[in-house]
């Protein structure tokens, strides 16, 4: 895939946006990244999780290449055998 053309399905990951979770510990609001499984809740210190919809990791051979190892491995961490990791 040439380097300015990437498929549709990575366009959260290479263009991340943020997203309100709510703490499960205490309740605040936790601001976590559209490529971030996790997020450390700044008034608790507990973990929140995201709810991760199927991205291209899930299903194309060319994903590692086309947003690159860190990310890949990034969004790889919060899944188990294609579940969330909680």
């Amino acid at each position: 895939m040439a380097p300015d053309k990437f498929c549709p399905g990575s366009t959260n990951v290479r263009t991340p946006t943020p997203e309100s979770v709510t703490c499960l510990n205490c309740g605040d609001e936790v601001e976590i990244w559209t490529d971030e499984p996790k997020a450390t809740c700044p008034s608790c210190g507990h973990n929140v999780f995201r709810e991760q919809a199927p991205t291209c990791i899930d299903w194309c051979k060319f994903a590692r290449q086309c947003i690159g190892d860190e990310a890949y491995e990034r969004l790889k961490e919060g899944k188990i055998g294609g579940v969330q990791n909680h």
